[in-house]
């Protein structure tokens, strides 16, 4: 029990102030625990309090469109996330009249919902001992154990779930569970770690055998896939525009965008005017045309890069499919759209 009470111990005089821990609602901890599963708390924090602030109950949510979910969420990325919030909310509101379920069985059925955020809910909001098991607590314990399994690996993943499990505190779960989560984050850094100050120090094995930097072990991560996109913004008279929404199972799905060409390197004005959705915008109708950006943006995603291109056709003649530049603010948009209007409207 020395591993669980000291940082027990340490969590209660040191955890951060954040908005979520005066709380153990399972609705605002499901919340918060789908926020910041790729989000760092500096940044996902304001969308959270947006979230509870437009959507306090999650019949709130349920009732609400999926446009508006997804227009609240902009920015955050990895829409699905927000998607699944919004499915499995009008799930819990269908099959359990809008009480969360209890049993950590039927949490993890619902969708969006794995076995670290069912672990969090049903720990943290009602003290049942499962572990999580996250970035934060892998680094932890690879380091207190000294473990150098790689926790990327279907041996590393099943070894530390089970150790993580035999060191849950069954009577202060989700205390435990925060805790080691916020000594990861707070201590135990990826980089620069406080072994000086941290409640472990005396029985870390790692920090005994000087191995602290080369803990936890990772396979090398999957080589980048490059993706090229080139975006064609028509520039209409009465201050208007044309976009879609992607409804292809792809990133971005079911956000809106510019009309858009997927090329396989990055092309240039000749070969955008050949393509077939170049000629379906502007057909046969005189033109203009400009590459609103010398180089393109490169947008950085977990497994990808998107290098981007953003074709300007001016045009003194109107399109049937195109709607005012003032009310794409109330669409849900790609963050690298959005930075184009701020920057084009200028």
């Amino acid at each position: 029990m020395y591993f669980s009470n000291q940082l027990i111990q340490w969590y209660l005089k040191n955890q951060r102030d954040l908005p979520w821990r005066k709380t153990n609602n399972p609705y605002y901890i499901w919340l918060s625990e789908i926020i910041f599963q790729q989000t760092r708390i500096a940044q996902g924090t304001a969308y959270y309090l947006k979230f509870c602030e437009k959507f306090p109950t999650i019949n709130d949510l349920a009732n609400a469109d999926e446009d508006t979910v997804l227009k609240y969420w902009q920015g955050l990325g990895y829409y699905t996330r927000a998607r699944n919030l919004h499915h499995t909310a009008k799930f819990i509101v269908r099959h359990y009249n809008g009480e969360f379920p209890k049993s950590y069985k039927n949490i993890i059925k619902l969708r969006g919902i794995g076995e670290y955020t069912a672990a969090a809910i049903t720990s943290i909001c009602f003290d049942k001992p499962f572990a999580v098991v996250d970035g934060n607590v892998y680094r932890v314990l690879s380091r207190y154990f000294n473990i150098n399994t790689p926790i990327n690996s279907a041996k590393g993943v099943k070894q530390f779930k089970q150790l993580a499990q035999t060191l849950i505190n069954v009577n202060k779960p989700g205390d435990h569970n925060q805790a080691v989560m916020e000594l990861g984050a707070l201590i135990c850094t990826p980089k620069n770690a406080k072994c000086s100050i941290c409640p472990l120090q005396k029985k870390c094995l790692a920090l005994q055998n000087n191995n602290v930097t080369l803990l936890p072990v990772k396979y090398k991560k999957k080589k980048l896939k490059k993706r090229f996109f080139n975006f064609f913004v028509m520039d209409l008279p009465n201050d208007r525009t044309v976009v879609e929404k992607r409804e292809n199972n792809d990133i971005w799905q079911n956000l809106y965008q510019f009309p858009m060409f997927e090329s396989t390197s990055v092309i240039d004005q000749n070969q955008i005017i050949e393509t077939n959705l170049f000629k379906k915008l502007t057909h046969k109708i005189p033109f203009s045309l400009q590459l609103f950006n010398k180089k393109p943006i490169v947008h950085k995603l977990t497994h990808q890069h998107i290098y981007t291109s953003f074709w300007i056709i001016k045009t003194k003649y109107t399109h049937k499919d195109s709607v005012e530049w003032k009310n794409i603010s109330n669409l849900a948009v790609p963050i690298l759209i959005h930075n184009f209007i701020n920057n084009y409207k200028k």
